[in-house]
């Protein structure tokens, strides 16, 4: 017999319920525990950070080291944002395993730049500005489908 506080509130002693109830308290007890070892959210803080590029020059070039985990992060093909790139930074590209080699010398804060911007115009819902979005081409028109309002939105085609 269970002399839990809060087993006498389930009125006969059955020894159906007291088991079930001495489970559903263990899974209470756990799940408090959990949500212990869980850290908070810190504010100001968003869930959805694009990593910087990581690069260095050699000679005319400039080599993105972290290409393949940049495109990671904002969940696009790596095809999309070379080409995004490629214009916006007036470049070709190349994509060698995991690294990015533009043809031209460029600033690492410049490029950052250009992928913020990629972010904001492919990545981004325009309404509710979560990240939760995919590209979808429809009769050679491209549009955005944000998976958390349900916002769709033609963008640009690169």
């Amino acid at each position: 017999m269970c002399h839990h506080p809060k087993c006498f509130k389930l009125g006969s002693i059955n020894p159906y319920k007291v088991v079930f109830h001495e489970i559903f308290m263990s899974y209470e007890d756990l799940l408090e525990e959990a949500y212990k070892k869980v850290k908070p959210v810190e504010e100001g803080r968003e869930r959805f950070e694009v990593l910087k590029i990581k690069g260095h020059h050699e000679g005319t070039r400039t080599v993105i080291s972290n290409f393949v985990q940049v495109v990671a992060s904002v969940r696009r093909s790596p095809e999309h944002l070379m080409k995004f790139l490629n214009k916006e930074l007036a470049s070709s590209s190349d994509i060698k395993s995991d690294r990015l080699i533009l043809s031209r010398k460029l600033s690492s804060k410049d490029i950052n730049k250009k992928i913020e911007k990629y972010v904001n115009q492919f990545v981004l819902c325009p309404k509710c500005k979560k990240p939760d979005t995919e590209l979808e081409e429809d009769k050679g028109k491209v549009f955005l489908r944000c998976l958390a309002c349900g916002e769709r939105r033609e963008v640009q085609k690169i």
